[in-house]
């Protein structure tokens, strides 16, 4: 884990006072996290995208999208915390993904929200154990009486539920396969699986990823019925399956919006989603409190931003204004 607080730089405007603040500004390390706030941090990692056969270079991303978030102006009440990274350099990804969920476990005990910057997509795994491990701390203090019900939100061109490879590779994972690795975790605690895939590109995934999406009762919605003329529809399919679940995980593959938006991508998108239906569809998601008032998103994360394939830092800009919207309304 490396903190470096250094890339968190940018304009000042002193002569406006002090509400002409920037990200930069406030941003303050986890070891000063002394209020209860949101955690950011960052999973340095290809590996998933490589054993997926994507194009690598996802590892760069928590940086770039920090540099990006910096100089955003400050319209935010909670501290926010930087974790640093967690670095994937030895292809032992699964070891990665456990400290990533050790992470986001602490973070929630003490009463944070988490926000991850990936990395491949193989940071929801990481993501989600973490989750999972804070859910099953509270069953065993006995502060959860009931199974808990985790709604799984991805905003994704696939639904990266691929089975692991068969054979002495069968338990490792990839950029392809998380969902797939919270299905049996789930099923192993007797947890319901609650997993919403909205944006899917049909051409991008075989009908044996749909097959097994229906059978795992998964609510999905393709790209092309992600239009203004059915959002209506779609955030109320969305705010129903919400409704019945008593904590939020959401994540955003950044695939999911047009190669135009989005070009720094492992898998860029020839049609994709527009960010204002994307922004439409996360308003249930970030409003949704539970009967105690707390919100019930605990960990957002962005996956799959590359860098290497970037035009202009612009998947980067539109990472880190997910990022700055998501904060704003977290808490």
């Amino acid at each position: 884990m490396t903190i470096d607080m250094h890339i968190w730089q940018g304009r000042t405007d002193p002569e406006d006072g002090p509400l002409s603040q920037r990200w930069h500004q406030h941003i303050l390390p986890a070891d000063q996290a002394n209020d209860e706030g949101i955690l950011l941090l960052g999973f340095a990692c290809d590996e998933g995208v490589s054993r997926n056969k994507g194009r690598t270079g996802a590892y760069d991303a928590p940086p770039a999208i920090r540099k990006a978030l910096a100089n955003l102006a400050w319209h935010h009440t909670d501290p926010i915390y930087d974790g640093g990274d967690i670095l994937c350099n030895d292809g032992n990804l699964e070891m990665a993904q456990s400290r990533l969920a050790e992470d986001v476990c602490h973070a929630l005990r003490q009463k944070h929200k988490v926000m991850v910057f990936g990395g491949g997509h193989e940071v929801a795994w990481g993501s989600f154990q973490g989750i999972g491990q804070y859910l099953l701390q509270k069953q065993h203090a006995g502060n959860q009486t009931c199974v808990p019900r985790i709604g799984i939100i991805n905003f994704d061109a696939h639904f990266d539920l691929r089975n692991p490879p068969a054979g002495p590779q069968s338990e490792r994972g990839s950029s392809g396969t998380p969902f797939h690795q919270i299905q049996r975790f789930c099923e192993r605690q007797n947890w319901p699986f609650h997993y919403a895939c909205f944006g899917i590109n049909r051409a991008a995934n075989t009908q044996a990823l749909y097959q097994k999406a229906d059978r795992l009762g998964v609510l999905y919605r393709d790209d092309d019925q992600l239009t203004y003329a059915q959002l209506p529809t779609r955030v109320e399919e969305l705010t129903d399956f919400i409704a019945e679940c008593d904590y939020l995980y959401l994540t955003i593959d950044l695939d999911v919006f047009p190669a135009a938006v989005a070009p720094g991508v492992s898998a860029p998108a020839a049609r994709g989603v527009p960010l204002d239906i994307i922004e439409a569809l996360l308003i249930p998601i970030v409003e949704a409190s539970a009967s105690d008032g707390e919100k019930k998103l605990l960990v957002f994360d962005i996956a799959e931003y590359n860098p290497r394939f970037d035009i202009d830092n612009q998947t980067a800009r539109l990472a880190a204004r997910l990022a700055w919207w998501v904060a704003r309304r977290m808490r």
